[in-house]
Parts: structure tokens; C-alpha cells; sequence
């Protein structure tokens, strides 16, 4: 096992997370100090140690031990997760690995949350300017807010997406957005758009002629993937979609601070309401998204929104939903790691969502089998914050992956649909 007292990141480009002072800067985004920009520094290097040095000595420690012991207990190795948890719950590899990665998170989540709250009332002001007169925010004063997203507090951010402290308050969305550079190490890129850029760049790979009249994002946020699609598709009707108020405030306010002679944001419209039913409509939209949308639902929300999903669909639209990968055919181990979020990260749909089999909920919401696809996309990698390394062909430090799943025209998908 390796010692971890040692253990050292070699001195190499791309070896380390890009320096907070690099991200992306905007007409809304929450001023950081010095001190406060140190603690996302640290909390990036933490996590990239976590899962770079600590995390393969649990591996080790569930191959050599905890994993022989098993089989010598009950005769065959682990068939479940759940096998796994039993035993690596007495492993200190691991109870040092899940103490110090929930740790991260709280810190993570009061990092963001005493730098968004010094200064709440001019940016909620910023807010109320950027945003005044315009037409494309659209909320609701008796919205509600669905129990899956309003009891949960998510990546253990107080009070969750949609608590709202003050009138027309911004918190929940400014804590998202200033430390989300950190918690990805910037595989997101300045901006956190790595989910809309590898949108449009897989749109680009296997639908070059596709132009999107109207566009649909589901479960927005703030829309850092919307401007990527806003970019490539000037002309595009874009409809950003959330329940959480103080989200799509904060989101609106910072689209129209980015935008620019070639980036319009005037074709975005950030809506309150609920996925699983949409006024518009049938056939409205030619193009569906989410990102990492779907496990922050629930098992008859899903359901709901894949129906909806098919309504609102035209016949030669394309809709594709960026998550984490199934849990289907993944090797035990590997489910019992990813399942952590599930059990110590406030996501209660984490472990159902993924097990289920999502084209078949499509189908089950009336899009043919041969309408189906999964592949895998990457994010476009920002070489400005991660440079090649001198002899090396790729060498671009942490890049984010997702597993993908969609709809469109039959005879389209076979030729799309290829592993990641």
C-alpha cells in the first residue's frame, strides 16, 4: 500500500488543478478576497488528492484484503454493491477517504456561502438591474416548488437549490457558481460550460447539418451550458427551464452580463416551472437537453418528464441528457464508489436513477427503440488552463466525462450511437 505521507504531485504541466484566480469572470459573479480564493485553491488540491493518491489505496485495500476475506467467508467474490459497502465500511482506507470527501464538501459549501453572503445585497442589486424590464424572466409568485428538489439539501449546500433567504434573493445560485471551479478543478473550464460545448460538439461530430429553430433545457440552474448552444445557434428560440427561483434570477442576470457581439442571449428565456408538465405546445421543440439533471428527480418525476419529453419533441427532433454513468454491467466496486454520492452527498434518486434502464422509459413514453441512443461525451478541455505537457500528445490534466442517453430520428441512430 502506498504511503501516504509521500505521496507527491509530480512538478509537471497539467499535473495539478488550474489556480482559482484563472476562472471565468462575469457582471455576477461574487467578488473573492484573497483568503477566500486560497480556500478553493486548497479544497481543488484536496480533491484531486483524494481521488488521485487516497482513492487507489481503497482499491488496494478492498483487493488485497477486504475482498480476499469475502471470498474466503462466503466462497465467491462480491455479486453487489451492497456486498462491497458491508465490508469496506471497516477498511480506514476508506473510512479516511469518505470522512475527508465529505469534509471537502461542507467546506466546499461554507467556502461559498460566507463569500456570497458578505456581499448578498449589492449582488441581488446587480441582479435587479441586469434583469429589470427584460421579458425573458419569467417566474412564477405561486410556484411550487416539488418535495424532491425543496427537501433536499443537494451536495450539502444549506437550504438546497431553492431556499430563498430575502426577496428576490440570489444566494443558492452565486455559492453554485463560485465554487464550482473549485470542485471540478476546472474540468468544466473558466466558465463551467463543459456540458454545452460538448453538446454542441457532438451535434457538430454527428448532425452537422442540424440548426434548432427551438431549444429546450431542462433542469437549467443557471445555465452554464445554455450560452455554448446560444453561441453556436444565434437564431435559436432557447427555453431554460428550473424550479428554483433564486437560480434562474442569478442565471438571466449572468447571461446578460456575458453577453456579447457573438454571443446573444437575447433568444434565451429563463422560465420557472416544473419538467413533468410544460406549457407548450406538442412538437414545439427541436432540441431537448439536460445535464446532470435527471438524478436530481425522482422515480415518478422521471417518468413524467420522459413522457413530456416525447410531446414536446418534433418528429425530427434530437433530445440527449448528460449524467453519470449506469450502473448496468459496471464492475461492483466500481458501482460501490460512484454510489457514495447516493449515501453521503445528499442524493437520495442517485442510486435509482442509476439502475434504471432509461431507453426504456423513453419507449415506454412512446419514442421507438430505434429512436434510442447512448454514447459517452467529453468536455471540451480548456487548453488555457490545462497546456499540453512538453513530449506528451495528450496531456490536459482533469477532463470531465459523461455517460449520455436520447432521442432521435431512427434512421439517425444507429450511426450516432457509439461508445464512449
Amino acid at each position: 500500500m502506498q504511503n501516504w505521507a509521500t505521496v507527491k504531485t509530480p512538478p509537471v504541466l497539467g499535473a495539478g488543478p488550474p489556480g482559482y484566480h484563472v476562472v471565468g469572470r462575469h457582471g455576477m459573479m461574487p467578488s473573492v478576497q484573497h483568503d477566500e480564493a486560497a480556500r478553493f485553491n486548497f479544497l481543488a488540491n484536496m480533491n484531486r488528492f483524494l481521488s488521485t493518491q487516497l482513492l487507489p489505496c481503497v482499491k488496494t485495500a478492498y483487493d488485497d484484503r477486504a475482498k480476499p476475506a469475502f471470498v474466503k467467508a462466503q466462497g465467491t467474490a462480491p455479486a453487489h454493491r451492497k456486498d462491497v459497502k458491508a465490508i469496506m465500511q471497516h477498511e480506514p482506507a476508506y473510512q479516511n477517504w469518505s470522512a475527508l470527501r465529505r469534509g471537502t464538501m461542507e467546506l466546499r459549501q461554507q467556502s461559498g456561502r460566507s463569500v456570497v453572503l458578505r456581499q448578498l445585497e449589492p449582488l441581488i442589486e446587480q441582479a435587479r438591474v441586469l434583469n429589470e424590464g427584460q421579458g425573458t424572466l419569467r417566474l412564477s409568485d405561486n410556484f411550487v416548488v416539488p418535495r424532491y428538489i425543496s427537501a433536499v439539501e443537494q451536495h450539502c449546500a444549506p437550504g438546497g437549490y431553492s431556499s430563498e433567504l430575502v426577496a428576490d434573493d440570489i444566494a443558492a445560485a452565486a455559492n453554485y457558481d463560485v465554487g464550482i471551479f473549485a470542485t471540478t478543478g476546472g474540468g468544466l473550464g473558466r466558465y463551467a460550460d463543459g456540458g454545452g460545448k460538448a453538446v454542441v460538439q457532438w451535434l457538430a461530430r454527428t448532425h452537422p447539418s442540424f440548426k434548432p429553430k427551438r431549444i429546450l433545457d431542462l433542469g437549467t440552474g443557471l445555465g452554464h451550458n445554455l450560452l455554448p448552444l446560444a453561441e453556436a445557434f444565434p437564431d435559436a428560440q432557447i427555453i431554460a427551464v428550473d424550479v428554483a427561483a433564486p437560480m434562474l434570477r442569478y442565471g438571466h442576470a449572468r447571461a446578460r452580463s456575458l453577453q456579447t457581439e457573438s454571443m446573444q442571449v437575447d433568444g434565451i428565456t429563463f422560465l420557472q416551472a416544473n419538467a413533468e408538465a410544460l406549457d407548450f405546445p406538442d412538437q414545439h421543440f427541436d432540441f431537448i437537453m439536460s445535464c446532470m439533471f435527471l438524478h436530481e428527480t425522482s422515480f415518478v418525476a422521471i417518468q413524467k418528464i420522459f413522457n413530456e419529453s416525447k410531446r414536446l419533441l418534433s418528429g425530427s427532433g434530437i433530445s440527449i441528457h448528460l449524467e453519470q454513468p449506469q450502473y448496468a454491467g459496471m464492475d461492483v466496486y466500481e458501482q460501490f464508489i460512484r454510489d457514495w454520492d447516493a449515501h453521503n452527498n445528499n442524493e437520495p434518486f442517485w442510486t435509482t436513477m442509476h439502475e434504471l434502464d432509461l431507453p426504456a422509459l423513453a419507449q415506454k413514453a412512446g419514442f421507438a427503440p430505434a429512436q434510442c441512443f447512448e454514447t459517452g461525451l467529453e468536455a471540451v478541455v480548456d487548453e488555457a488552463l490545462f497546456p499540453k505537457a512538453p513530449g506528451k500528445v495528450e496531456d490536459y490534466g482533469r477532463k470531465a466525462a459523461w455517460y449520455a442517453f436520447g432521442t432521435q430520428p431512427s434512421a439517425e441512430s444507429a450511426a450516432s450511437s457509439t461508445a464512449a
